[in-house]
């Protein structure tokens, strides 16, 4: 009997992609997979059938043999030789646990490792504006699991150990027979670690970890920002069964400064001028970070007037120099005059034009202009 095309099998086009013969596959082996068909000799075909055609085309050099060839092509290929579920180990990636297996073709004997990374820790870190700009050490207690002190970590009282599982003897796993399929599964008794604990830790109960206050030392780099991460690769929660431990992120939170603020690398401040300041022009003393910087401002300035004072921002976090500061004018109105500021004030008033544009036109012929 001839053998369908695998695209056919799998419902796909020629030109399908790596995901899509993926989920296609999923999709028929859910579908036909003898847990849900018990007893059903054509959808046991159908699944195999769909193994076989997914065992080739998942395949790179397999699929340009078949797709140049056909079946024909697969010969000595390492393919084409129907339904092998020795072939199939990396299946329990795509099905997941959806049956509850962890291994569903069995593949590869000995005892798996059940080794799991630690979980990351996140620790929130208030510094001040000066601190972010010009970076700083901390020392931080960051609360996380650390091994037990009374049973150093294994789980048993001193003088005691973990004993091999009785149940699975030592592998970590159970093998089953599921119709013609061999199924791994993790030993519901000691969780796939292979060993059970007879005699706990009366301080941890067993587990190997209490909770305690870790204190470390950080080093805050200048030009940090509000919001930046800092990851301490390995400080995390300890892993389970051997694993590595998580990491530890501090985020940080940057308090607001009264006089200056940042955007990016650049530092913003505002000065007030009074109005006799900014006619006659002036020599004002700009604070930064590194003490007083004497600015002349030029006769005439107005209010929203900037200067930039180069390199008296904040340093790049990743290095490149320093951002600037931008000092933005702004001209005080006086709301209450003594008599002689009035007086002053009205002889300047009268010397000066009013509403006058270089035209000639005030500002109320400028209106009447646009109207009409």
């Amino acid at each position: 009997m001839s053998k369908r095309d695998y695209y056919e099998v799998l419902g796909l086009g020629r030109d399908a992609g790596e995901q899509d013969i993926k989920s296609a596959y999923r999709k028929l082996a859910l579908k036909y997979h003898p847990d849900r068909n018990p007893d059903d000799a054509a959808a046991e075909d159908r699944f195999k059938e769909a193994a076989e055609a997914y065992s080739v085309l998942s395949d790179a050099q397999k699929r340009a043999a078949y797709d140049r060839f056909g079946h024909a092509g697969l010969q000595g290929a390492g393919g084409g030789g129907g339904y092998d579920p020795n072939q199939f180990s990396d299946f329990s990636d795509i099905l997941g646990n959806f049956f509850g297996f962890g291994d569903l073709f069995g593949g590869g004997g000995g005892r798996r490792s059940r080794a799991q990374r630690g979980e990351d820790v996140r620790y929130d870190l208030e510094i001040a504006f000066e601190e972010a700009l010009f970076g700083m050490s901390a020392d931080i207690q960051v609360p996380r699991m650390e091994a037990c002190e009374h049973c150093h970590g294994s789980g048993s009282e001193p003088g005691s150990g973990p004993t091999t599982c009785p149940t699975c003897h030592g592998r970590g796993e159970i093998l089953y027979q599921q119709g013609f399929l061999s199924v791994r599964r993790t030993c519901s008794t000691c969780a796939g670690s292979g060993q059970i604990i007879r005699n706990a830790c009366q301080e941890c109960r067993g587990q190997g970890y209490r909770q305690a206050q870790r204190k470390l030392k950080i080093n805050i780099p200048a030009g940090v920002d509000d919001g930046t991460r800092l990851r301490l690769t390995g400080e995390g929660q300890p892993g389970a069964q051997g694993g590595p431990p998580g990491d530890l992120y501090v985020f940080l939170k940057v308090r607001e400064h009264a006089f200056f603020e940042r955007h990016e690398n650049d530092l913003h401040c505002t000065v007030p001028l009074n109005v006799a300041q900014a006619a006659l022009g002036c020599e004002i003393d700009i604070p930064t970070f590194e003490g007083p910087q004497r600015v002349k401002v030029p006769e005439g300035t107005q209010s929203g007037a900037q200067f930039k004072l180069r390199h008296k921002g904040v340093a790049a976090l990743n290095g490149g120099g320093r951002g600037d500061l931008i000092v933005h004018i702004d001209v005080k109105v006086p709301t209450r005059l003594s008599r002689d500021q009035r007086r002053l004030l009205e002889l300047l008033r009268e010397s000066l034009p009013v509403n006058n544009t270089p035209s000639g036109k005030g500002l109320f012929d400028k209106v009447k202009d646009y109207f009409v």
